[in-house]
């Protein structure tokens, strides 16, 4: 079988690197190298990597049947504008899909006049830990949900030199931990329970950055189950990453963000059920992809199977829109001070 052919766009976000590794080893692709405008960004790619480095983007855009897109948020955009003059490409996109929502409607309309296929990253859904929750929630074994708390975040902003990557620039990064962090969250949400009808939320910098670094956002539901998101950079450790709290049960989920990684070796998740044969406590021996280190290697994998059996891609377009329309509404709430709703349509 001939090797399809993939080139990396921008090494701006650190997660490059692991989508980076699994190319190298995946034995139906061949990594064409890559295409970074900042020479400090380069010469790292290519030393950590050896890989080589194209001058000429467009260059490498017309070499490859697939891109990975790896660039600051404010970039993509552009990026995939330049992919679509080549039309029928495939490409991964880092998370978030764009800055604003008006900049992911324009992405979404560059993909489907040029007849791209394009996959977002949300590496929640790739991890076992996750595929073994749906499973419990589908079971019924929770009962009626009621209350879900998604904690998820790192230490990296008590780093005195955080402050000046472009993460915390509002230009580049179109907000701070609420759309880093809390995009996992949203879509992790809707993957699960289905989409949140309004929100409530508070967003601060006790750091003093210049985009936020706390926030917390609560969702709720048609059925009026709450979801709580809880999202920082300066959670310097941790334990639970989710809580899911049902008439019929319990479940603990800890393991699955940087700040609750190191806490524990074992028993990552923990579910407890009121009655029946499984009454009680009971905890599972699966281990985290986030724990084992293949976390965001999973989702270039995904991609990789999608590009080279033809299937559709697991992750769409359409999911990155719509999780950050549950963030977008997050903003506009800690804007009014008010609950808003949240509008999927854009």
């Amino acid at each position: 079988m001939t090797r399809r052919r993939i080139g990396i766009l921008g090494f701006a976000h650190y997660h490059a690197n692991f989508w980076t590794r699994a190319f190298k080893a995946a034995p139906d692709i061949a990594l064409m190298g890559f295409w970074e405008a900042y020479d400090g960004l380069a010469d790292a790619a290519r030393a950590e990597h050896g890989i080589d480095r194209w001058t000429e983007r467009d260059g490498l855009i017309a070499a490859c049947d697939g891109l990975a897109i790896c660039s600051a948020t404010a970039d993509h955009e552009g990026l995939i504008a330049a992919v679509a003059r080549r039309r029928g490409k495939w490409v991964l996109c880092e998370k978030p899909l764009a800055t604003s929502v008006e900049a992911g409607a324009r992405i979404a309309a560059l993909a489907e006049d040029a007849g791209l296929t394009v996959m977002q990253s949300f590496p929640k859904r790739f991890d076992p830990i996750n595929a073994e929750i749906r499973a419990v929630l589908a079971s019924g074994a929770l009962g009626r949900i009621t209350l879900v708390r998604v904690r998820h975040g790192h230490s990296h902003g008590l780093d005195p030199s955080f402050g000046a990557q472009w993460f915390c620039d509002p230009a580049l990064s179109g907000g701070g931990t609420l759309i880093d962090e809390g995009i996992h969250a949203a879509d992790f949400l809707r993957w699960c329970f289905g989409e949140p009808e309004s929100v409530s939320a508070t967003i601060a910098s006790p750091l003093r950055l210049r985009v936020e670094d706390s926030a917390v956002a609560s969702f709720v539901y048609a059925n009026g189950m709450i979801a709580e998101v809880a999202t920082s950079w300066s959670f310097a450790a941790a334990d639970h990453s989710i809580e899911i709290y049902g008439t019929g049960g319990t479940l603990l989920l800890s393991g699955v963000d940087i700040a609750s990684r190191p806490t524990r070796e074992t028993g990552f998740l923990s579910i407890f059920e009121r009655e029946g044969p499984r009454k009680g406590w009971r905890t599972s021996p699966t281990v985290p992809g986030f724990k084992t280190g293949l976390f965001h290697e999973q989702v270039a994998s995904a991609f990789v199977k999608a590009l080279v059996t033809g299937a559709p891609v697991p992750v769409t377009i359409a999911d990155g829109r719509r999780a950050f329309a549950m963030i977008d509404a997050a903003y506009r709430s800690a804007r009014s001070g008010r609950r808003e709703a949240i509008d999927y349509e854009g």
